[in-house]
């Protein structure tokens, strides 16, 4: 188990009695052990790392539960979800690292051909990592002030790519190929959800108005566990994460020849929940390279770490994170990218920055969308009013006669969230003849929910994914030994140090932040639709794949258990003995 986890940790624990129902579910088991008095020992679910309870020797085998079972699971809510992300952490990346010399890239200067070097070994990877720019901003605060967020990504790409970072340890002296910004994927979600909202309803499968943003993904599972009828609502643009690991684990298969699971993928992002996006069936080989339908096979992530496991990484082989070079890892260093159209969108000549404190911490979802549909009306503006809190802000494009065009929102945080969707839960219709429908969305009759939005960028986290739970944290012992701060800051401590975490997201230099290719008139927030799209359709001319497949989602309802009547112990049995074969 991560260090960063623990069982301590976990303030919502659920009781066994209503947390995990997987060891139930796959009776018939064999009886089990007994002790000398013949007394029964009960399975167990072991948790490793400090603090966990240990195993007897006479124990029965732990029960093996994956993260793609706890996310299927119909008893969880969140404590089994946090416990199993330590299937995915720093100690799982030096694992793999060391288990196998990596797949090396080769160009045939002659012909322009690429080829594979050491696939004889069966486990042989080729790595490749993308890392989010709250990440870099969170790092670039720990660093100091005045360190902006491209040092910090130049920091954390000579960690895991450099001559000094984990290529210079381990069993095989292993490193990543490739370290890319997600901040690319970002760009193309932006133009693909503002394309979604455009095109309304009519498309087979389209999201109904209104649309919920879909990057975080523990809202996502909270919609699909506790409030299903919301999933029309949410948007199926993937997020950026997911469609860096598609266009990665895709575009390398197809073009170097080789199987998706010889490519490991290494996400590192702000927050845990994207280690259970990264194990969703939906985001897998199955989908773009199988019949298009969910299912267990190779994930376009393989493991996802977040900022703070960054600093562990570093230490797990001996090495100071903050000492590393703040200079870009030198391209003589680097296997170039087996497609010039895909590498110039992955390592574009200047970097992708955010400098527009508008378009919040987040990726700017709900800001593209604006300032798209913004451009499309002459003379038009963005009017913005604050909500109850910081987190819920509405926003209306205007048009020059004073009309409003398009409403939308931002609802940040689980105490804003539960208002939004209680305003689009489906009114109950009475059963007493002639009653009019009870509770619901209190809108006149033809409204279809209870929003008159047509766009709500949602997130799990006050204050948005500066905020994640990944992140570094003004009270984590490096940071009271680098800053001086108290080790129990108070509120204005935490502000502060949310603030500067924000100062460096935003940070940049005048070079920074460039437009993407395209015409002047193509231009919005500094991204040119035009060219993403091209880009787009050419990585799915490369890879065979349609588009849709390639870049859309979907979502299911997960069944729960949790606050609901418990049958009686009578009627557990009843039904154990019907899912075996036995009856009464």
């Amino acid at each position: 188990m991560s260090a960063i986890l623990s069982a301590d940790d976990l303030n919502d624990f659920i009781s066994p009695g209503v947390a995990c129902i997987k060891p139930i579910e796959t009776l018939p088991a064999p009886p089990p052990p007994t002790d000398d008095n013949g007394v029964g020992l009960e399975h167990e679910v072991i948790l490793d790392g400090p603090g966990a309870p240990q195993a007897a020797a006479t124990s029965a085998e732990p029960t093996q539960i994956s993260l793609t079972d706890c996310l299927a699971c119909s008893g969880c809510v969140t404590s089994a979800e946090a416990v199993l992300v330590s299937l995915q952490s720093h100690s799982e990346l030096l694992t793999v690292l060391d288990g196998a010399p990596g797949l090396r890239i080769e160009k045939d200067e002659a012909t322009g051909k690429f080829s594979v070097l050491g696939l004889e070994h069966p486990e042989a990877r080729l790595f490749v990592a993308s890392v989010s720019p709250q990440t870099r901003a969170s790092l670039a605060a720990a660093t100091g002030r005045g360190v902006r967020e491209q040092d910090a990504g130049n920091m954390i790409s000579q960690l895991l790519s450099g001559e000094a970072g984990l290529r210079a340890g381990g069993k095989w002296n292993n490193a990543f190929s490739w370290v890319v910004d997600t901040n690319t994927a970002r760009e193309a979600c932006l133009v693909l959800g503002a394309e979604e909202v455009l095109a309304g309803e009519t498309a087979p499968g389209a999201a109904k108005k209104p649309i919920l943003s879909s990057s975080c993904p523990g809202w996502v599972c909270y919609a699909e566990k506790t409030h299903p009828y919301v999933l029309p609502h949410i948007s199926r643009v993937k997020s950026p994460q997911a469609l860096m690991g598609t266009l990665l684990k895709t575009s390398l298969s197809r073009i170097l020849g080789i199987s998706p699971d010889r490519i490991w993928h290494l996400a590192v992002m702000p927050c845990f929940d994207k280690k259970l996006e990264a194990s969703r069936e939906e985001l897998t080989d199955s989908v773009w390279g199988g019949d298009g339908k969910p299912g267990r096979g190779v994930r376009d992530v393989d493991c996802v770490i977040t900022s703070k496991e960054i600093l562990m990484l570093a230490e797990s082989r001996g090495l100071d994170f903050f000492s590393q070079s703040r200079t870009a890892v030198p391209a003589t260093q680097q296997a170039p990218f087996p497609d010039a159209t895909l590498s110039r969108f992955l390592f574009p000549p200047r970097s992708k920055r955010q400098t527009d404190p508008a378009a919040g911490t987040s990726g700017g979802n709900l800001h593209y969308i604006l300032n798209h549909i913004s451009t499309q009306h002459a003379g038009s503006r963005i009017e913005t009013v604050r909500g109850r809190n910081a987190d819920v802000v509405e926003f209306s494009v205007i048009a020059a006669s004073g009309e409003p065009i398009f409403k939308a929102a931002r609802y940040y945080g689980f105490r804003n969230i539960q208002n939004l969707v209680r305003k689009l839960k489906p009114a109950r219709q009475s059963r007493m003849p002639g009653a009019r429908p009870m509770g619901g969305a209190r809108k006149p009759a033809g409204k279809s929910s209870g929003l008159e939005f047509a766009y709500v960028e949602v997130m799990a986290c006050p204050g948005g994914c500066t905020n994640g739970g990944g992140q570094v944290k003004v009270d984590d012992p490096i940071i009271i030994e680098r800053s001086g701060l108290s080790a129990k800051p108070d509120l204005q401590e935490q502000k502060y140090w949310l603030a500067q975490v924000d100062e460096a997201y935003f940070s940049a230099d005048d070079a920074d932040g460039e437009t993407t290719a395209g015409s002047s008139g193509d231009i919005v927030c500094g991204i040119s639709p035009l060219y993403i799209r091209d880009t787009l359709t050419h990585w799915a001319g490369v890879t065979g794949i349609e588009l849709d497949r390639l870049v859309s989602t979907s979502y299911r309802e997960v069944v729960s258990d949790v606050g609901k009547n418990k049958p009686s112990d009578t009627e557990r049995v009843v039904q154990l003995a019907g899912k075996i074969g036995g009856g009464w």
